[in-house]
């Protein structure tokens, strides 16, 4: 029970936790967007059980780390490139997303999506179970060495990966809801995987792009849509506030003055 008091075990768990919880958003909201393209009624499904394979992959490749630390050694060159496994995962990973975020926003654009529904198109909940699998093993690889570089004690890695995808579990129905109720923050979210599609495309060409830069990004684009969506709802209230005055002094028998 000597870990209970060790400080560097504890500073270890902490930081991994809060870093694990970072590079699951983009998980999710990977995973949010789509399952929002299945039926309403499986929607709920699809993202427990793409949370939990996420998980299981985690707690797979932690109990494999020799077989990760092999990953990052060069397998094959191209043009004076060397590329171990991680960067192709990184770069097939990236390539995908961006297909993936291009595809969702010109949907949307030119609104064939409102449309899918009601012409029985939507997606297979199997092929979207398998997309979320391919995907879970990409933000699992990466987070999985972020976790071996910060960590010593498996058991430490693995309880800080727990309390993250916990935490996401019971974040992802009231985040997919907030997703779907407002179509620009949808569009903010499908920006948000082109980024991390980049982001992962750059890291597989041996291009580290600190991660402290994307998600300060990431956050003033949040803080500045949260102003937006506060904004809109203050001028909801204050057109609902001004069409409400006129019923009452009506109701009150007072005169209404003309318009």
């Amino acid at each position: 029970m000597n870990w209970l008091l060790d400080p560097d075990i504890w500073a270890s768990f902490i930081t991994l936790s809060a870093l694990e919880i970072v590079l699951g958003v983009d998980n999710l909201v990977f995973i949010a967007l789509l399952a929002g393209r299945l039926p309403a009624e499986r929607q709920g499904k699809a993202r427990k059980i793409g949370l939990a394979l996420a998980l299981g992959t985690r707690l797979a490749l932690l109990g494999s780390i020799a077989f990760i630390v092999h990953l990052t050694e060069p397998v094959v060159s191209l043009a004076g490139w060397s590329f171990s496994w991680r960067d192709l995962v990184l770069l097939g990973g990236g390539s995908f997303l961006m297909f993936k975020g291009t595809r969702e926003i010109h949907l949307r654009v030119e609104g064939e999506d409102e449309h899918e529904p009601a012409a029985g198109r939507h997606p297979g909940f199997v092929a979207t179970i398998i997309q979320i699998v391919l995907f879970d093993i990409v933000f699992s690889l990466d987070s999985v060495i972020t976790a071996v570089g910060i960590a010593n004690e498996i058991w430490v890695m693995v309880a800080a990966i727990v309390v993250a995808m916990m935490l996401m579990l019971a974040a992802s129905n009231p985040l997919s809801s907030f997703i779907d109720r407002h179509a620009s923050v949808k569009m903010l979210a499908l920006s948000f995987l082109l980024l991390i599609g980049t982001m992962l495309m750059a890291d597989g060409l041996g291009f580290h792009v600190p991660r402290g830069y994307v998600y300060a990004a990431m956050g003033f684009s949040i803080m500045v849509e949260a102003l937006n969506l506060l904004s809109a709802k203050r001028r909801r209230m204050k057109r609902g506030f001004l069409q409400q005055k006129p019923k009452t002094r009506a109701s009150l028998g007072l005169a209404i003055p003309p318009g």
